[in-house]
């Protein structure tokens, strides 16, 4: 059986340090096995994380620390669904802390470089197909945030 999973260069070496936050502050996450990397491997420092496998929520990760030539961004993103407001704001929260960035509808990026959408389920069930207008005010209102706000999302789609 084959698998895929998400492959993030760390340009700045932190793949296990990341994945430690997320194990730690993220359920159904892990550090799942670091190998070290050899005498001569190119951008790697002998002895130090090499290959890091990781699990966050479940989705199993390979990071790679193999210097700086490659780095991370909002190309790629892991996409957060939260139930609610409470657990957008807890996420939002710890993800941007310490160094992470703020960015537009509902995206951000954590200390480490690994870009996040941060969403809750409401965004995607008030969004529908796109197709009606209540659906499109939704949008709208969605592109005018940084943080997802649930109650301007269901205050847009009705219309106020």
């Amino acid at each position: 059986m084959i698998t895929v999973r998400p492959h993030l260069w760390f340009g700045n070496d932190r793949a296990l340090e990341a994945a430690a936050f997320y194990a730690d502050h993220i359920p159904g996450s892990s550090v799942d096995r670091v190998l070290t990397a050899s005498e001569g491997i190119p951008g790697a420092t002998a002895g130090a994380p090499f290959i890091v496998e990781f699990t966050v929520c479940g989705l199993e990760v390979v990071g790679l620390n193999a210097g700086p030539a490659l780095q991370l961004d909002e190309a790629f993103s892991l996409y957060l669904l939260c139930d609610d407001q409470a657990e957008v704001d807890h996420y939002w929260d710890l993800l941007t802390a310490d160094g992470g960035k703020p960015g537009p509808c509902g995206w951000c990026t954590d200390r480490f470089g690994v870009s996040w959408q941060v969403i809750p389920r409401q965004l995607e069930e008030l969004c529908g197909d796109y197709t009606t207008a209540a659906n499109q005010r939704t949008v709208q209102a969605m592109l005018q945030m940084g943080k997802i706000d649930v109650a301007t999302l269901e205050a847009a789609h009705r219309g106020e």
